[in-house]
């Protein structure tokens, strides 16, 4: 696997290693509203310290990330077809906080109908994800589009364009009763590494962007059905595919 790292030196690859950790950890949970900055971020990390004032739960998001983060650069060193085993782990990695319910399995296939909110031209629309009951067939169709694109060798715009399609796709199927943000955001990212590029990440000042682009997505296309063919590279995911760029 070609890494962005390749050719430096030991000590700077460790020291750039941390710092895209670090960076990529507060991009994504801050989308989220996690309140912990980039330094605190850092220090967190680094350090196996906490920040006085801050929750508990902030602190468990990064670490949960950071860990997340090291399973994904395993999945691509083992050259394996990642399965739905390794999503799930990865689940359990990013979902830090824990909820006894049957109904919000951690590391497991949601089991009950999630959805969205969202303001459209001054009115306010439900966005409905796939159904649970389409989950399964769904995620091993998104499995195939995603171990496909690892085989093969791509440029830089193919790999965009992968990262596009398969975060559309993860999305719209939020196949998780949480945590579906996080995990679009790292696995998407799988093609970007493997052609030896760094992470698009998603600062949180274009987080109304990013969701307007979901939204206008998810409104145009309709929920995901077992039915229906995921998004693919080709696709219709111009805008989204120029707002990775740009974030890029």
């Amino acid at each position: 696997m070609k890494t962005i790292f390749d050719g430096l030196d030991p000590d700077l690859r460790q020291a750039l290693a941390a710092q895209l950790r670090d960076l990529w950890t507060h991009t994504s949970t801050a989308l989220e509203g996690n309140t912990l900055t980039l330094g605190e971020t850092a220090f967190i990390l680094q350090e196996g310290l906490t920040v006085s004032g801050k929750p508990l739960q902030d602190h468990n998001e990064v670490i949960g990330h950071a860990k997340a983060i090291s399973l994904l650069y395993g999945l691509l060193d083992s050259r394996k077809p990642v399965t739905e085993a390794d999503l799930f782990k990865l689940h359990r990695a990013v979902q830090t906080q824990v909820t006894v319910d049957l109904y919000s399995p951690v590391g497991a296939w949601k089991r009950e109908p999630n959805g969205t909110h969202a303001t459209v031209e001054g009115r306010q629309v439900f966005i409905e994800f796939a159904h649970p009951v389409d989950v399964p067939p769904l995620m091993a169709a998104w499995l195939a589009l995603l171990n496909g694109f690892l085989v093969q060798s791509l440029n830089e715009q193919d790999a965009l364009a992968a990262d596009a399609a398969l975060h559309l796709g993860f999305v719209r199927i939020h196949p998780f009763f949480d945590g579906n943000g996080r995990m679009a955001r790292l696995l998407a990212n799988l093609p970007v590494l493997n052609a030896g590029l760094p992470p698009i990440l998603i600062d949180r000042t274009r987080r109304q962007d990013y969701l307007s682009c979901l939204t206008s997505y998810d409104l145009e296309t309709g929920p995901q059905r077992a039915s229906q063919a995921l998004p693919t590279a080709d696709g219709g995911l111009g805008r989204f595919r120029d707002f990775c760029r740009e974030c890029f």
